[in-house]
């Protein structure tokens, strides 16, 4: 498949209507398209047409079982393809987080096919606030079924070439709109009657949430591995995800003895490291994820200093810096196990 890359700016995005208009087309003719989010870049699809949701699943290597999200361009259209259970919580969601990098999960209507939710009576959806994504699902006149655009398992694209490295070739249209702002993938959450669960921790913190809805549960998938034969409820539960070729590793403890095995650890010529700034570990094998005060500089930079180890044929093992859990710090983790198969080796 020959795959064409377009450069939209996203502050002026009025002046490329005949691209995105372009971009639409292949959307509604049930073609792939990919394009940038606030979170990450996501790989599109008309999330009304099953056989085109399909095509996402192939052009991934994504797992069946895995349910995708389905984008909308107004706030005020999630009543249309959702039943809402908790209509409270919701417009509250809506007025403080929405456009934002937030998805919610509630019972689907029967006009979103099975291929899109992975057989499951739920869907997810959000609006996104990238001016480049809202303005393609309008003119697409559908919601647009979107996982992240990358290879299954592998670290999610923050950028146009990310995306180009995974999936030239497999899709119709690449849109290139500069790099994510946030760099995680969206806050997800199931409303009930009963109250909100987190399913995965992203953007928007559960401290954000709590601020404005009160408790917020939070699903035992956030920081544990699911059980053989537990069906995820959320895109992402269920996977080893966000990982490079190389096996990711993450190191608990004190920071001295964290710092000083990271060093001895780079002694081997097959190992890198993520690190904090001040932890001054000057090696070209040693990805700076962020100063150790700024988790949101983490949460930007997480993805690409994942994805930069692949460019490194020789490192075999990737040991990793695992934040604390405040704030974002709990989507960062929630990754990093991920990215590491949930193996924490303590110090």
């Amino acid at each position: 498949m020959e795959t064409k890359v377009v450069k939209i700016c996203p502050e002026r995005v009025a002046d490329f209507d005949r691209e995105l208009s372009e971009a639409a087309e292949i959307i509604r003719g049930g073609g792939l398209v990919a394009f940038p989010t606030e979170t990450v870049y996501g790989l599109g699809a008309n999330a009304l047409d099953s056989t085109a949701a399909s095509r996402i699943y192939n052009a991934k290597g994504r797992p069946s079982d895995n349910p995708l999200i389905i984008h909308i361009s107004d706030p005020d259209g999630f009543e249309r393809w959702c039943e809402v259970e908790n209509k409270e919580a919701l417009d509250k969601i809506k007025a403080d987080f929405t456009p934002g990098p937030i998805t919610i999960i509630q019972k689907k209507k029967s006009i979103i096919p099975d291929t899109v939710t992975a057989g499951m009576d739920t869907v997810a959806v959000r609006c996104p606030s990238n001016p480049i994504a809202r303005r393609l699902i309008e003119l697409s006149g559908v919601p647009i079924a979107a996982p992240s655009a990358n290879t299954s398992g592998r670290p999610s694209p923050t950028k146009a070439s990310h995306v180009i490295e995974d999936m030239m070739g497999k899709v119709d249209m690449i849109i290139d709109g500069g790099e994510c702002e946030v760099g995680l993938e969206s806050t997800i959450i199931m409303l009930k009657e009963d109250g909100v669960t987190l399913l995965r921790p992203g953007g928007i913190t559960k401290e954000a949430l709590e601020e404005r809805l009160g408790e917020v549960k939070v699903d035992k998938a956030v920081l544990q591995r699911l059980e053989e034969g537990e069906k995820p409820l959320a895109p992402g539960m269920k996977y080893r995800h966000y990982a490079p070729v190389a096996t990711v590793i993450a190191l608990k403890g004190e920071d001295s003895r964290v710092v000083e095995f990271m060093k001895k650890a780079l002694d081997d010529e097959g190992t890198g490291v993520i690190c904090y700034r001040e932890d001054l570990i000057e090696n070209g094998r040693a990805q700076i994820l962020g100063s150790r005060e700024d988790k949101r500089e983490m949460a930007h930079r997480l993805f690409d200093c994942l994805r930069a180890f692949d460019s490194m044929p020789n490192i075999k093992t990737v040991y990793t810096r695992l934040p604390d859990t405040d704030d974002i710090g709990l989507a960062l983790v929630n990754r990093l196990i991920k990215a590491c198969a949930y193996t924490v080796k303590e110090l």
